[in-house]
């Protein structure tokens, strides 16, 4: 493991240093003169790897590069290595890397929201906890880009355990927005918030909406950190309950989540509005697996269930997190009728729901 180009794209320098030192046996003092360092910046970086490995999911993600990387250069079965891992198991690209680094941290970002591993399962769940105290699972995503999250130090240890959990850092967070810089669908140029304390628990993205009068996508800009369906689930009615109950979020989330999985095909642009059209069959082109064709499936089924209107306030609330007001104005209804709408919607929502699998059924098909 001597050549760096051994080493997946996105691996920091540390985790390099480490594993040059500790797998390929080269000192620190010749790989202080290779990298150009003071022999002590190298010694303090490969002592912190070390210690992170107290980590399970550290410990795994180091065994797992051991393994793929030591077998790539000596072609020998590495049977007697005790990771726990499958090794048929890849390395995750810099590719599918940032695409989930776009959809897993900007959930991880959202209030109450944390991702939760068992040490022998291959996939992970974001889960979400509101203010009762009831968790809500938002997200999956499989083992390979947690362990390079960890590695990356884009999440970190919340509470360890069998079941350990993990919160966003701030790299995370400084990750997350530059990816979303580099996207073409993140445009630059907003003006400077007045609100520097309210700000900081922003955090800002954009995403193409098509409208049936346009000829192309307009960009609308919203708040990562918070979804119109957390503001309205800490809303109180007038009896003193809240207005969005628990299993109402929790079917708004699972449309949300499909809706997300289903753009992680190969097409870019995906005219939403079809869905609402009942004799509508067409979807495009079919992506790379069952998983975003199937997503795509769940969230026409769901808003032709719903039909216009519903399905309307579903989509734009739920999928294009816009908020209460701004749709209230672009369909034209009258001020503070949108939130009763959209709470009829994520009834309807949840029925649907329960005669399909049940709320319980997994979010990936």
């Amino acid at each position: 493991m001597t050549d760096q180009a051994d080493c997946p794209s996105w691996l920091p320098e540390p985790v390099r240093w480490y594993l040059a030192h500790t797998l390929a046996g080269s000192s620190i003092r010749s790989l202080a003169r290779e990298k150009n360092q003071h022999a002590s910046t190298i010694l303090r970086n490969v002592r912190r790897q070390e210690q992170r490995r107290d980590d399970p999911i550290v410990d795994s993600a180091y065994h797992h590069l051991e393994h793929c990387l030591f077998k790539a250069n000596n072609n020998e079965d590495c049977e007697t290595m005790t990771a726990p891992f499958k090794p048929a198991r890849l390395l995750a690209d810099e590719a599918k890397l940032n695409r989930e680094a776009k959809r897993i941290l900007r959930r991880l970002c959202e209030n109450g929201a944390f991702l939760a591993v068992a040490a022998d399962l291959e996939k992970a769940a974001v889960l979400k906890e509101n203010a009762q105290g009831e968790t809500t699972r938002i997200a999956v995503v499989t083992r390979d880009v947690v362990e390079a999250f960890v590695l990356k130090e884009w999440i970190s240890t919340k509470s360890p355990g069998r079941v350990a959990t993990y919160h966003v850092t701030q790299a995370g967070r400084a990750a997350l927005r530059r990816l979303l810089a580099e996207d073409d669908k993140a445009k630059a140029g907003f003006a400077e918030a007045p609100t520097p304390f309210a700000e900081q628990h922003r955090v800002w993205g954009e995403r193409p909406v098509m409208e049936p009068t346009d000829d192309s996508p307009r960009n609308m800009r919203f708040n990562l950190a918070e979804s119109p369906l957390a503001l309205l689930a800490r809303r109180k009615d007038r009896d003193g309950n809240p207005f969005l109950t628990p299993d109402l979020v929790a079917a708004g989330e699972r449309l949300r989540e499909d809706f997300e999985l289903a753009q992680m095909g190969t097409r870019v642009t995906q005219n939403w509005d079809r869905f609402l059209t009942g004799g509508d069959k067409g979807f495009g082109g079919g992506g790379p697996g069952m998983g975003p064709a199937g997503a795509r499936d769940r969230v026409a089924a769901a808003l032709r269930d719903l039909g216009p209107g519903l399905g309307d306030v579903a989509l734009r609330c739920c999928c294009y997190l816009e908020g209460m007001e701004a749709a209230e104005k672009r369909m034209g209804w009258s001020a503070r009728s949108g939130k009763i709408v959209l709470r009829i919607a994520l009834q309807r929502l949840k029925l649907h729901y329960e005669g399909m699998a049940g709320m319980g059924g997994d979010l990936i098909g």
